[in-house]
């Protein structure tokens, strides 16, 4: 009786606690629960500013320059690879919104010049709330700009990037399954941090030897080998696509009910502004797929996911050039502090429910997902899927800055101009940023004529 007592006492105070969270968080340590290293926070001290008006690449640059953190933050880092006996790469997941793109632009500067062998991998995220056109012209204008400069300043800086943020997550195709509140940070960082998470795995796996029989993975990679095989072969392309399902429908029974669709058909992008279906012979793609299931609620061995992958491959109309997939049988766990981001036909360990119910609701096969949320106390595991695709896909991305560069910084009598000055640019800081993001338009379309265009 005692012990049924204190458990219905925990299930109250975690219900409590999940509320609170839903309705009171406003920053990332509301929720966190990492202890983290004394070396591991740096506080940019001495900025009068508040967050809002921390706004633009040339702020953030200024405030890194400024004083001695360019110093301490590098002698951090430092001490961190100095405990690696041999560092694999560095993952750099920076908010490339406001300022804080600048404090990365810079960082990553002094990265490239004192660790020359050391790749990074950059993902470049943003909240929906910050993507959408401001009302106001040369907020408008400044936004565009700093787009351009941010993208074209960091990947300058890194062997692959992965820009990551949708208008809205609410409206996309990958909130199939999720209730997603586009105003709520706590929930966009969620599916973001998940993404990451899932198709870094690899990284992570132990190298399986020649003697062993049985293995819960396949697949491992490093960064740089991710690096090689993305943008060092082919095109060598270093704009990359995260795709993601979350979670995904088991491999045999469920895909039968949900459009016949395959586990890679369903995989949904979270980078902005990619062509849908374009056909690329030259693609190159690393799949990662994690505690899926066969059937029901059974667990795929790695061998039938394998399977199941291949034959997705082997049946598609579009291929890639090359592929390579990572799998392990364990799931992406949701404790606590995770938000309540799952809709009602998300089971306990992430299996997909009532698909038949649901979709005779619905003539459109769009399931009805919105009645309730479901949270780490009612979802405790997902299977997970995620690809990263160096494709032709994301020249949108790359043209639109490119082309907002040239209109609004570049060009006689551009808007912007004083912008880029006061951010620290010069015209020949401009027509250098333009001439790094046209070599990308022409590693992605080789005739293209975007390099030699005239910016006047």
């Amino acid at each position: 009786m005692e012990q049924n007592e204190n458990d219905s006492h925990t299930e109250v105070e975690d219900k409590d606690i999940v509320e609170s969270l839903e309705n009171g968080v406003e920053h990332w340590t509301d929720f966190s629960k990492v202890h983290y290293h004394p070396q591991s926070l740096y506080e940019l001290s001495g900025l009068w500013i508040d967050l809002n008006s921390f706004n633009n690449y040339g702020i953030g640059r200024d405030s890194f320059s400024g004083g001695l953190h360019a110093e301490e933050i590098n002698e951090r880092l430092r001490f961190f690879l100095e405990e690696c006996d041999s560092p694999q790469g560095i993952q750099f997941i920076v908010d490339d919104y406001g300022g804080f793109s600048g404090v990365a632009g810079e960082f990553l500067e002094n990265i490239a010049d004192e660790y020359t062998n050391i790749p990074v991998l950059l993902y470049s995220v943003r909240s929906p709330d910050l993507c959408g056109d401001s009302t106001n012209r040369k907020m408008t204008v400044s936004r565009k700009l700093h787009d351009a400069v941010s993208f074209a300043k960091l990947a300058s800086f890194c062997k692959l990037i992965v820009p990551l943020g949708l208008p809205s997550l609410h409206t996309s195709r990958i909130a199939k399954y999720l209730c997603l509140d586009d105003s709520k940070a706590y929930h966009s960082s969620a599916v973001y941090a998940s993404a990451i998470h899932s198709i870094s795995l690899p990284f992570r796996m132990q190298q399986i030897g020649p003697s062993a029989q049985l293995s819960n993975t396949c697949g491992e990679l490093n960064i740089n080998d991710l690096v090689k095989m993305l943008a060092g072969q082919g095109r060598q392309n270093m704009v990359t696509i995260l795709d993601v399902a979350m979670p995904p429908p088991s491999l045999m029974t469920d895909i039968k009910k949900v459009e016949q669709k395959s586990l890679l058909e369903i995989l949904q992008p979270l980078t902005p502004e990619t062509s849908q279906d374009v056909e690329d012979m030259h693609s190159l793609e690393s799949v990662t797929v994690h505690g899926a299931f066969a059937s029901g609620c059974v667990r795929a061995s790695v061998s039938q996911v394998k399977e199941a992958v291949q034959s997705a491959y082997i049946n598609a109309v579009k291929r890639p050039k090359f592929s390579h997939l990572s799998v392990s049988q364990c799931p992406l766990p949701i404790p606590l502090p995770f938000p309540s981001i799952f809709g009602n036909l998300v089971g306990r360990n992430g299996e997909l429910l009532s698909l038949d119910n649901n979709n005779s609701n619905n003539n459109k096969g769009i399931l009805d997902n919105s009645s309730s949320r479901r949270g780490s106390l009612e979802v405790h595991s997902i299977p997970m899927a995620a690809r990263l695709r160096s494709s032709i896909a994301v020249l949108p991305f790359v043209e639109n800055r490119l082309v907002n560069l040239r209109k609004f910084g570049i060009a006689r009598g551009a808007l912007g101009s004083e912008i880029l000055t006061s951010w620290g640019f010069g015209k020949d800081d401009a027509q250098d940023l333009a001439e790094t993001l046209s070599n990308m338009v022409l590693t992605l379309k080789p005739y293209s004529q975007g390099s030699s265009s005239d910016s006047d």
